[in-house]
């Protein structure tokens, strides 16, 4: 016969962390108090990084309640949260997610397999268009030398010959490919670092995935290419356009399409997993036609989007693979109520 033990256990496998803080709360398994509160720290924790909160990756955790806050998150599991984290000030010490966005893919793998496993389509969708959103600047990575952080991208992008956020004046044709929204996007980047933190959070909420958009399009399909490219070695500036080209037709792919075609997460049009198959099916196609894509359509590793790792390996121009944070929290929660 099953225990109520065993059911929080279950939870725990299944990454069912708000489930399962209930039940502690609501003292099902009679576990003792000590045993209780941690395992809600824990679950506080564990939902956060499911939900993708990424602006309090790796903080320490604070539910209000001054019993479950005696305990902590252990540092191993935090320092591995942290490495996805958005800093929420310009002069943040830690960079995360703006240093190198790796550890970020990584987990977006294991959410996505997670959702997957959990018949959530909604949520899952919703981590694939996060992941098309940034996917540029997991590409310009390796030549940046940084994930866009704003901070330090003006040297990289401004310049007397560049036209990165410099839009063009009123009395002439603009000679620049980038939209109105790019272009505006574009100009705050180079100059939010000097803002106080209101303002930067602002723009990582509003703008930062629109400089990612911006600055595919000057690697791909810009008509006037400026410094922004053309300081670049041409077989560095091949590579970069090829990597963008990857993430420009995922972007534009069936799979990131079923978050725009339908209001998910309003009570409708969320799809199923057979329709989420077969959209990423006809955007792996897609992308199998490109010069990189032929590892994205070959002999891929386990995983219930085949090739979406591939995918973000190709892209970062570096083996990206499913985090096992979730598995790992998911161990320790276990061992906990198991105890």
């Amino acid at each position: 016969m099953e225990t109520a033990r065993d059911v929080l256990t279950t939870l725990a496998r299944r990454y069912a962390f708000g489930d399962l803080a209930a039940l502690c709360e609501a003292g099902v398994a009679r576990l003792p108090s000590c045993v209780a509160a941690e395992a809600r720290l824990l679950c506080s924790f564990g939902q956060r990084l499911i939900d993708l909160d990424a602006e309090d990756f790796g903080m320490p955790e604070r539910t209000g309640d001054p019993e479950v806050d005696e305990y902590s998150v252990p540092e191993h599991l935090l320092a591995r949260a942290r490495a996805s984290r958005m800093p929420q000030s310009a002069k943040e010490r830690s960079r995360g997610a703006l240093r190198t966005l790796r550890p970020a893919y990584g987990l977006l793998l294991e959410v996505i397999e997670a959702r997957w496993h959990r018949r959530e389509m909604a949520p899952l969708v919703a981590a694939v268009h996060i992941a098309s959103e940034y996917l540029p600047l997991l590409a310009w990575q390796p030549v940046l030398g940084h994930a866009g952080d704003p901070a330090l991208l003006p040297e990289s992008v401004s310049g007397p010959g560049s036209r990165f956020g410099v839009p063009g004046g009123a009395t002439r044709p603009r000679d620049c490919s980038l939209t109105r929204p790019q272009q505006s996007a574009a100009e705050r980047a180079l100059r939010v670092a000097r803002e106080p933190g209101p303002g930067w959070r602002n723009y990582l909420d509003r703008q930062h995935s629109t400089v990612a958009s911006a600055l595919c399009t000057c690697a791909v399909s810009c008509r006037t290419p400026c410094d922004v490219v053309t300081r670049l070695n041409p077989e560095v500036l091949s590579a970069l356009s090829e990597r963008c080209r990857v993430a420009q037709e995922f972007a534009d792919g069936a799979l990131v399409r079923l978050r725009h075609a339908a209001p998910v997460g309003h009570g409708f049009g969320v799809p199923n997993p057979d329709e989420v198959s077969d959209a990423w099916t006809r955007t792996r196609t897609s992308v199998g036609r490109l010069s990189l894509g032929g590892r994205v359509v070959g002999d891929v590793a386990d995983y219930p989007l085949p090739g979406l790792p591939e995918l973000f390996s190709v892209a970062a121009g570096q083996e990206i693979v499913p985090d096992t944070l979730l598995r790992d929290l998911s161990d320790h929660l276990v061992a906990i109520l198991q105890s």
